[in-house]
């Protein structure tokens, strides 16, 4: 169960398409292998308050932090990092041309004995075997 959260700060609106970030950064989790179809979620949160490094208006930031439930390897949760940094890398390339811009992120594990939840999806898209929207 993969759940990439996108922070981002709010100067970024209208330099970022963030639906097709979000968009990008699910197709390349599952470019993987590692992911069900029904199991990932890629959510974005415009962070309308922030201080960054030296206060500059121009300062920018996203934030990205996937969390995984256990029993990936450790090579498996590398794999998905580097594909997900790669795609945000790269849609987010021209920001890297000025010195305004921070890009990050964080892999962790979920610990099974402390989370819960429940998923209809699933049985949908296993019965369907679909890879793609239904």
């Amino acid at each position: 169960m993969p759940h990439l959260t996108i922070e981002y700060s709010a100067n970024l609106d209208g330099m970022v398409d963030i639906d097709r970030l979000c968009a990008e950064l699910l197709d390349a989790a599952m470019s993987t292998g590692i992911f069900e179809i029904g199991a990932p979620r890629v959510r974005a949160i415009r962070c309308d308050h922030f201080a960054i490094a030296d206060r500059h208006d121009a300062n920018a930031f996203v934030d990205m932090s996937l969390r995984v439930g256990q029993g990936r390897s450790a090579e498996q949760k590398r794999r998905a990092g580097e594909a997900i940094y790669a795609a945000a890398s790269a849609r987010l390339a021209a920001l890297f041309e000025t010195p305004h811009f921070a890009l990050s992120l964080e892999v962790r594990e979920i610990d099974k004995a402390l989370s819960w939840k429940k998923n209809s999806m699933h049985a949908r898209l296993r019965d369907q075997g679909t890879k793609g929207n239904v």
